[in-house]
């Protein structure tokens, strides 16, 4: 289907970009300035509270979402998008929210350290720590100890693919599901493998032409794609990984390399789910799920997770 009306109008009212290299301030300044006051941002939990995750990485700073009072929670640990330089707990504070309403997990939100002030992999790191802290934690935060789930979108998505990779190698199997919305898995981004990069190269938000100068920091801090925890759809042996569900966007460049690596998910063994969502572009989790057919993202990942 085409583009949904809402999307189409915002997308048509942006400026043409000329595929340079973001300038990683202004960026983060704007970003930043459209985010609503404290107390005028929903939806309302039972407590949103800052804190610092002591990690093998060092101290990150979380945000903890308890979505009502309880004696205990499932966890959900989640890596906020925004090409590895931007993005912030800020500036994706109501999707950590939604998750945490719709969910009934108790949310920790990620500030982890970007490109290009911090290289590769720093970032990765302090994921894959605070994974880690929160499972060594869980009396604290009042974990049920059953569900521990990550869940990601875009680059915060390929940190959830190389979180889950990282933990199944150190014989760290707490993580019982991942969650990956329209995920940067191939950050190879000289060759043209996929369909979706010409369907979808121009007109929706995120253009395939923009792809490698956003994430130039980050490539340029070292990570490189032929890396599987770079570009986790390169890893050779998928097996043994968490259940997933990976959501993609009908219109976006990244669609295909997130569908294909579900599929090679699930030829590995590993219990996949695919959702893709019609009319959504690229960053519609973020960005647009204001619009119902949109929100209904935390909805499903809330049913996803209920059934397992």
């Amino acid at each position: 289907m085409a583009l949904h009306p809402e999307i189409a109008k915002i997308v048509a009212s942006l400026p043409k970009g000329d595929h340079s290299a973001p300038d990683v301030a202004g960026w983060r300044a704007a970003e930043e300035g459209r985010v609503p006051p404290l107390d005028e941002r929903t939806p309302r939990l039972h407590a949103v509270e800052d804190a610092t995750a002591e990690t093998s990485a060092g101290n990150v700073p979380v945000r903890i979402y308890t979505p009502v009072e309880a004696d205990v929670y499932g966890l959900l640990v989640y890596f906020h998008g925004g090409a590895f330089f931007s993005g912030s707990l800020d500036t994706h504070d109501h999707v950590a929210r939604s998750l945490a309403k719709e969910t009934g997990l108790k949310v920790v939100s990620v500030g982890y350290r970007r490109a290009p002030e911090d290289a590769f992999p720093a970032g990765l790191e302090d994921c894959y720590g605070v994974v880690r802290w929160a499972a060594e934690n869980g009396e604290d935060l009042g974990w049920d100890g059953r569900t521990l789930a990550i869940a990601g979108d875009s680059s915060g998505g390929t940190f959830v693919a190389a979180v889950a990779a990282k933990a199944h190698d150190d014989g760290f199997d707490r993580i019982t599901h991942q969650i990956l919305y329209y995920p940067s898995v191939d950050l190879d981004f000289d060759v043209d493998r996929y369909a979706s990069l010409r369907e979808n190269a121009e007109g929706y938000g995120l253009e395939t032409a923009g792809l490698k100068p956003h994430n130039s920091f980050y490539i340029a801090g070292g990570a490189d794609p032929a890396d599987p925890l770079v570009s986790p759809i390169k890893r050779e042996d998928l097996s043994g990984l968490p259940p997933a569900l990976v959501v993609t966007a009908e219109h976006d460049p990244l669609r295909d390399e997130g569908e294909l690596y579900a599929s090679r998910l699930r030829e590995a063994g590993v219990d996949v789910t695919v959702s893709r969502y019609a009319g959504a572009n690229h960053g519609f989790v973020q960005n647009f799920s204001w619009i119902p057919e949109y929100y209904r993202v935390f909805e499903e990942t809330a049913a996803y997770l209920g059934r397992r």
